[in-house]
């Protein structure tokens, strides 16, 4: 029993931390979009592309107006 219960600990510990490694994701997305076009990092300009990347892909990601999120299978 404790076997199984140190095993179901260890599966469920796993699954966490890998839903995690994607947070931070959409702000690095669009740190890197800007600085890949040439933009220095605490410029004026990377400011100003850097906060219209990242509501271009919190858009991307969002819901659609109205619609309801589904449950989790975990």
């Amino acid at each position: 029993m404790n076997s199984t219960k140190s095993r179901f600990l260890l599966i469920s510990f796993t699954l966490g931390v890998m839903s995690l490694t994607g947070c931070g994701s959409i702000e690095q997305a669009a740190q890197e979009d800007c600085t890949s076009i040439g933009w220095q990092i605490g410029s004026k300009g990377y400011q100003d592309c850097y906060k219209a990347r990242l509501y271009e892909r919190k858009l991307d990601y969002s819901l659609p107006p109205g619609d309801k999120p589904s449950p989790s299978l975990l």
